[in-house]
């Protein structure tokens, strides 16, 4: 198991940017897929974006596709999603998630570490 910390997010206008940060511990990150989910008020959490173990292979969903950049330092134990050209529909708590596979794609069951989310607000 790897404990996970999220932060960075906030309240941001439409169109804006944030950059949210995830901190493991343990060391063994860098062989773990990791990746980040949201969950808006009323519905049910959804995928985001992931990333491999070495930061080569990236998935993200299309509705942020363009948009959000997911990335990671193994050296820094840390995992980033960069959030630009920010829409109200973004507005949700944001978590992120570690995987035992190396490669992992945007299933939910995938992941067995959890953060205990951050907040997004955007305004229109």
């Amino acid at each position: 198991q790897v404990q996970l910390v999220e932060s960075g997010g906030g309240l941001v206008q439409a169109g804006g940017s944030l950059r949210l940060s995830c901190a493991a511990s343990g060391r063994t990150f860098s062989s773990y897929g990791m990746g980040w989910f949201r969950q808006a008020p009323g519905k049910e959490r959804e995928f985001v974006a992931t990333i491999s173990w070495s930061g080569g292979s990236t998935n993200y969903a299309d509705s942020v596709k363009g948009r959000f950049t997911i990335s990671r330092d193994n050296a820094k134990n840390t995992v980033y999603l960069q959030m630009n050209s920010l829409k109200p529909e973004d507005t949700a708590v944001y978590y992120c998630a570690a995987s035992p596979l190396r490669v992992v794609g945007g299933v939910e069951a995938d992941f067995g570490s959890w953060g205990q989310g951050t907040q997004v607000t955007v305004s229109s």
